[in-house]
């Protein structure tokens, strides 16, 4: 008689890897840096894991940014790293205020992330 084991921990093991739709949006930034040149030009890369979802639209000249974009990652897994990196758009080189990284759960959840060189992103994701 043949053993089951190892197809019980074939079902075990992908239960465990089930891919979620990930749903990132509502982003918005206060109190960017500003100096007496200019005000932050703002937008964030969004990555999960290492798939790179793309950037937001360039907020010129705007402190207190909101984007309107909405992200959806249909591969994402729970406890994949989310990380969001917050940048000045400039002529040059863009500037990286501070990147906010977090593991993902399922659920519904809303984060505060305080940047490195000032100001705080505001976010909302969702993984089911």
């Amino acid at each position: 008689m043949e053993s089951n084991v190892p197809l019980l921990l074939l079902v075990i093991c992908s239960l465990n890897m089930v891919e979620a739709q990930l749903k990132l949006y509502n982003m918005r930034a206060s109190k960017l840096p500003t100096n007496i040149f200019s005000t932050t030009d703002g937008y964030v890369k969004v990555i999960c894991g290492s798939a790179v979802l793309g950037k937001t639209a360039v907020r010129n000249n705007d402190p207190n940014p909101w984007w309107e974009e909405e992200f959806t990652y249909f591969q994402a897994q729970e406890n994949d790293v989310l990380k969001l990196e917050v940048y000045d758009s400039d002529i040059l080189f863009d500037d990286l205020l501070g990147v906010c990284q977090r593991q993902i759960k399922v659920g519904t959840y809303t984060h505060d992330c305080y940047l490195d060189k000032g100001g705080t992103l505001h976010y909302t994701y969702t993984l089911g």
